[in-house]
């Protein structure tokens, strides 16, 4: 874990450890934490990495890189025994009482604990305390090392060699750990590559960081990270940029949006990657690379800043009407304004995707943190009833696949698609194959090309009743093609009518296409199925819990707790069936959520009137680790919990 005030570089000295960790072919996942406000408050950066798959966070921390008092105030009892702190002895004098940003629970409880080991409220106290745990304990003077640095490239100003301390206490950290320094400098390269002077100061940094470990800490923290002996071609990512790269190559042409936490990020990755280089399949067999052709392999995406949320969801569905495959994301306040839109999208049969990062709320809540409370609210929004399509991702590989499928369902189905993934995964990182570009397939629909010459004056039914529910869809501006669009009720044509024998055609229309979705869409893009059949117990959940969850059946597998694990990826049409068919084998149906209610449970509940035996929810902000996921379960197993377990870890 490394941690400081926001702007000083957490993310960067996050990255640059998972690069350099992943270069060697080991596995990473990392998770950010940080405060609402832009530039102050605390923020940390968990990093996991190991030779074995890895899925999740977890609670314990097993080194902790500090270049600030408040992190290591706030962490410091997270670190295990046998543990290490890197920690700058400059801050030694600094007293708890002044820090600032320490919340009153933080500070009182951390009070008590030194008020009973007979320590004072310094600094240098919190260290003392954490050494009699059995933690190691390594101080590293940042400052005069980084003015020997300075000294070689002709820099004297203190502000600029600050900036490199985020990346020193990184260089301890896997000096600390006999690490290959040569990958640490290969990920300090990438980092700064625009910046070339940056870069090989930031490299001296690295290289004054292990010196310093070798020379006074040699061998002495007895942990040593090795990298695998084969390693395979793998990507490491942001759960927002794959997202981004999964919409480009779906071949998105137009992506909307206002800034909002956490979505913007998605947004800002394709504006700084604007054109990529399409490779894969023949394209005879994807349109998207027919198009590609005339482009010379390269694909583009138009991202317009709007003035707000309703603009962004009726520009994305003007794309739409277009012919241009649209999206817009949003989080839960930005979603809320669009559900008018969403309800003309859904009675005009658009095409269109949003992507629903969820967050804390009611209201603006908790900005920047995790949940997963829109559930209900995606299913129902906007007033009436029409048609859409809920899919929720579990994990990065999930999500770029089913990034590609939800603009498929979209064009496929004529119907907005919501696609619905979290904080918690936008702003994590980790590694995992390269993704298979053969798998990337364009579905179009029933889409026709112009000029069409329809009869009539060019008047065309575009909603003529068919018996799947889907008419032929001729993009608005389609030569010798004349139709119209309205929020009213209408008639093939699109003229406003209120003939209720009309009315009850057009809704069961509209309707029979999500009968029609429930038909097509195989079973394995709508639920996926984990362990043995014959499970104790049946863990049941949906997004980002799914890592955690996974994570937490080994060691349960370990501890003889035989557990499977059913995850909802299709909400809408709920796959009722089949989740009806393997729940009712199951013994005990325990459901974990990040939500107060477990709307998920609610929903299963409702389609196959099979109850929850037992609850595990969060929704304190902060996602789900492995560890307190395992606990719980393990606590559960033996018969000792509540029905409804609520879990509170988190910093």
């Amino acid at each position: 874990m490394i941690g400081g005030a926001q702007g000083t570089g957490v993310d960067t000295s996050a990255i640059v450890f998972a690069r350099a960790a992943a270069f060697s072919g080991l596995n990473v996942f990392g998770n950010r934490e940080y405060y609402s406000n832009i530039k102050g408050e605390h923020s940390y950066f968990r990093v996991r990495v190991s030779k074995d798959t890895i899925r999740s966070h977890v609670d314990t921390v097993d080194m902790l890189a500090t270049f600030d008092d408040e992190t290591l105030v706030r962490h410091a009892p997270e670190v295990r025994k046998d543990g290490a702190i890197i920690y700058d002895p400059d801050l030694e004098s600094n007293k708890l009482e002044n820090i600032a940003t320490i919340e009153p629970p933080v500070r009182s409880s951390l009070t008590q604990e030194l008020t009973k080991n007979g320590l004072g409220f310094t600094l240098k106290d919190i260290v003392e305390l954490a050494r009699r745990r059995g933690v190691h304990i390594y101080p590293l003077p940042y400052l005069t090392l980084l003015k020997k640095v300075g000294e070689k490239f002709g820099e004297t100003s203190l502000s600029n060699l600050n900036r490199m301390v985020n990346v020193m206490a990184v260089a301890a950290s896997f000096a600390l750990l006999e690490y290959d320094q040569d990958y640490v400098n290969d990920a300090v390269r990438k980092q700064f590559k625009s910046k070339p002077k940056a870069a090989e100061m930031n490299v001296a940094a690295v290289a004054a960081g292990y010196d310093f470990v070798r020379e006074k800490y040699n061998g002495s923290y007895g942990v040593k990270l090795e990298p695998p002996s084969s390693k395979e071609p793998r990507l490491l990512l942001r759960g927002n940029a794959t997202m981004g790269v999964a919409k480009e190559l779906a071949g998105c042409r137009l992506q909307t949006y206002y800034p909002i936490t956490p979505a913007s990020d998605e947004s800002e990755y394709l504006e700084a990657h604007e054109n990529i280089d399409l490779y894969g399949p023949a394209a005879a067999e994807n349109p998207q690379l027919a198009e590609a052709a005339t482009i010379a392999n390269r694909a583009s995406i138009t991202v317009v800043q709007t003035e707000d949320e309703i603009a962004a969801i009726t520009m994305a569905i003007g794309g739409g009407l277009a012919g241009t495959r649209s999206a817009t994301s949003t989080s839960g306040p930005g979603f809320s304004l669009m559900a008018e839109g969403l309800g003309w999208a859904g009675m005009n049969e658009v095409p269109v995707v949003v992507t629903l990062y969820q967050r804390a709320g009611p209201s603006t809540g908790l900005p920047t943190r995790h949940e997963q409370g829109d559930l209900r609210f995606a299913l129902h929004a906007g007033h009436g009833e029409f048609p859409r399509i809920i899919l929720a991702s579990g994990d990065h590989e999930e999500t770029f696949y089913d990034t590609i499928r939800a603009f498929n369902y979209a064009e496929k189905y004529q119907t907005p698609v919501i696609h619905i993934i979290d904080k918690a995964m936008a702003n994590s990182d980790a590694t995992m194959p390269m993704f298979d570009l053969n798998r990337v397939k364009i579905d179009r629909g029933e889409t026709l090309k112009g000029p069409l010459g329809a009869p009539n004056g060019g008047e065309f039914e575009r909603f003529k009743l068919t018996p799947s529910g889907v008419s032929p869809r001729p993009p608005v501006g389609t030569k010798g093609v004349l139709y119209w669009n309205t929020g009213d009720e209408h008639d093939a044509l699109g003229h406003i009518s209120e003939d209720p024998t009309l009315r009850t055609m057009m809704m069961e229309k509209r309707m029979s296409k999500l009968d029609l979705a429930d038909k097509e869409i195989p079973l394995s893009e709508k639920v996926n199925f984990f362990g043995p059949k014959n499970a104790d117990i049946t863990l049941l959940s949906w997004g980002s819990t799914k890592g955690a969850i996974l994570d937490a059946m080994d060691w349960l597998s370990q501890d003889g707790i035989k557990v499977n694990f059913l995850q909802i990826r299709l909400i809408h049409p709920f796959p009722t069936e089949h989740v009806k068919d393997l729940l009712s084998q199951s013994k005990k149906i325990i459901d974990v959520e990040m939500n107060y209610s477990g709307q998920l449970g609610g929903i299963v509940q409702e389609r196959t009137l099979i109850p929850m035996d037992q609850h595990i929810v969060k929704y304190n902000g902060r996602p789900i680790s492995s560890e307190e996921l395992y606990e719980a379960v393990k606590q559960i197993a033996k018969g000792n919990a509540p029905k409804r377990l609520v879990l509170t870890h988190g910093a």
